[in-house]
């Protein structure tokens, strides 16, 4: 009977190792759902621009093995294969892939493309990221997911350290007000819930259009002439395309334009909440003070 009981107490005790053992890989993403792997994720998949740039800066760059259109970032993500857009997946070409791990936009993908996906039995990360916080704890979930937390934890505190940094610096410059034009035609800013407000905020600035209720909205150029903000920070089509801002010196009697506040950042180093908002936030907060200097 104690040899009985002393195999039965191995068993169990075999079982619960097991147990812990499939659940030793698990995060919480976006959605508040627990992602749980069996071993670091070896054939991942990305489904948007930010999240291909997320999975490389996390370390995990050797275990993509796909992306979606306009991954461009690193340069090494241009070379990867293409399963469709980010609105407008290829089913087959996905499971064609096997990947283990799915990484999703809650905002951007479609649902019922993800949904049907997920009933195939593929696991989903979903990503939402909405404020700089948000983008140090996704690289460690990623880092963990991966296999790669050292990398991620490294690239993590180097984001966290750069944005503290600009707080720092920018937090008792005086107040400039800001348009930030997120599209031309239609014409599209954004509110003070959205990751590029947070950006502004740090370097000083006060989005005119903040209390939209929208996080992303349509406007016109009658609302951006009443707003009539000291300064207008646009992208464009393109990474170097500065067509936008020309678009504003016809509207002379705005401060912006007269000051010479129409300042270009890069999109991709604003618009896609990855690391590189560092790089982006930081431009933002030289283009505010030049506008201080300017008054």
């Amino acid at each position: 009977m104690v040899a009985l009981k002393t195999t039965v107490a191995v068993i169990l005790s075999a079982l619960f190792a097991a147990g812990s053992a499939l659940a030793d890989i698990c995060v919480q993403d976006d959605s508040g759902a627990n992602v749980c792997l069996s071993k670091p994720a070896q054939r991942i998949i990305a489904l948007s621009p930010g999240a291909t740039e997320l999975v490389y800066a996390a370390g995990g760059g050797d275990q993509l093995v796909a992306a979606v259109s306009y991954c461009d970032y690193p340069e090494a993500a241009k070379a990867l294969p293409r399963v469709g857009s980010y609105n407008r997946f290829d089913q087959e070409a996905i499971l064609a892939q096997k990947p283990d791990l799915l990484i999703a936009w809650i905002e951007g993908n479609p649902r019922e493309q993800l949904a049907k996906l997920k009933s195939l039995g593929l696991t989903i990360y979903y990503t939402q990221l909405n404020d700089f916080d948000d983008v140090s704890s996704s690289l460690e979930r990623l880092g963990k997911l991966a296999g790669s937390e050292t990398q991620a934890k490294l690239a993590a505190d180097k984001f966290r350290a750069g944005i503290a940094e600009l707080e720092d610096r920018y937090s008792q410059s005086a107040p400039v007000t800001v348009f930030q034009q997120i599209w031309s035609n239609p014409l599209m800013t954004v509110n003070n819930e959205h990751i590029i407000s947070e950006a502004t905020r740090i370097c000083g600035g006060v989005n005119v259009f903040g209390n939209l209720p929208n996080l992303s909205a349509r406007i016109d150029n009658e609302a951006v002439l009443a707003a009539d903000p000291e300064a207008i920070i646009a992208g464009g089509m393109g990474e170097e395309n500065r067509d936008w801002l020309d678009e504003w010196l016809r509207f002379s009697g705005l401060t912006a334009v007269r000051r010479n506040n129409l300042f270009f950042i890069p999109p991709s180093t604003i618009q896609r909440p990855t690391p590189r908002l560092l790089e982006g936030t930081t431009l933002l907060c030289q283009h505010l003070e030049t506008a201080r200097g300017r008054r």
